[in-house]
């Protein structure tokens, strides 16, 4: 190479990345030790961890969207939804933790009161449900911070454990989360247990809660009247599946962590299949049902961090 001229600068594609390239990538954030218990709170056989992502009018507004007939299919989240799943609790007296964007709590503050006042848990999920894999980290440890300052004023309870909206977790969440201190995060899924997550190959004494798909009621009911996205998946179907999920982590002692959104779940023929699916898990012995909160403190303090 000549002494004027200009080193290659094109990107290198993944196949020719050096060993620590991917390395590093893979340690950014890595599951570490399992922090499931041995038996749960009062000598439980399996935990039952349920939440509810309120994105409401959110799933509209993220993208910019003013469609007032897409903002209405959210406004039924906490209109008409939220209302059948508080009574639906109360009647079987559930507690459960409930991830609210900002941007709804502001909309439907009095919701998010109630939420508290009956004993759920309000997470954190985003400012306007945004993806933060798309934002500068500055930006993305703005939202986050003054969404948790929002839920607090507005619920009356600080915020300890954090979702991000569709489960975009960037390089950065992590190092935000234990900034604020938080508890548990519930957006990964390298278990179908609690673990520790790694930050860098470091413990970081978080908790992780994990999700998956499989347990999400929105790839069974999501719908989208201009692509090919249809729910095609009948409530009994998808009742089936959440069964067999619950009798895997009752057999194997472990947790059973569900998530629903109000504006999917709250419909007549789909809430039928949440209260079935109460009934069932209730009708098991040996299972504690609790917040996300309790949960993860519950293994924090089993496994001594």
């Amino acid at each position: 190479m000549s002494p004027t001229a200009k080193p290659d600068t094109k990107e290198l594609e993944p196949w020719q990345w050096p060993d620590e390239r991917w390395q590093a990538i893979v340690d950014k954030v890595r599951a570490g030790r399992s922090l499931k218990p041995e038996s749960w709170k009062g000598g439980a056989k399996c935990a039952v961890a349920i939440s509810f992502d309120s994105d409401h009018e959110t799933s509209t507004l993220r993208w910019g969207h003013t469609s007032p007939g897409k903002l209405s299919q959210g406004q039924y989240g906490g209109r008409v939804a939220i209302p059948r799943i508080r009574k639906l609790l109360a009647k079987y007296d559930v507690k459960a933790s409930f991830f609210v964007p900002a941007v709804v709590a502001k909309i439907h503050p009095d919701e998010q009161r109630g939420l508290v006042d009956e004993g759920h848990e309000i997470g954190i999920h985003g400012w306007i449900h945004e993806l933060n894999s798309q934002l500068p980290p500055a930006d993305e440890r703005d939202l986050m911070m003054r969404a948790a300052d929002v839920l607090e004023k507005i619920s009356g309870k600080r915020p300890v454990g954090v979702r991000t909206a569709s489960w975009d977790f960037s390089d950065h969440t992590l190092a935000i989360a234990r900034e604020m201190g938080l508890l548990y995060d519930s957006s990964l899924m390298a278990d179908d247990e609690p673990y520790e997550l790694l930050e860098e190959g470091k413990p970081t004494g978080m908790v992780e809660l994990p999700v998956e798909w499989i347990r999400d009621d929105a790839v069974y009911f999501n719908m989208d009247r201009f692509s090919a996205l249809r729910p095609y998946t009948p409530p009994s179907g998808v009742l089936e599946v959440f069964k067999a999920e619950f009798d895997g982590a009752y057999v194997e002692g472990g947790l059973f962590l569900l998530t629903m959104h109000p504006h999917m779940i709250g419909h007549r023929s789909r809430i039928a299949l949440l209260e079935k699916l109460i009934e069932y898990i209730q009708g098991h012995d040996g299972v504690w049902i609790a917040t996300h909160a309790e949960v993860a403190q519950y293994c924090k303090d089993s496994a001594g961090l």
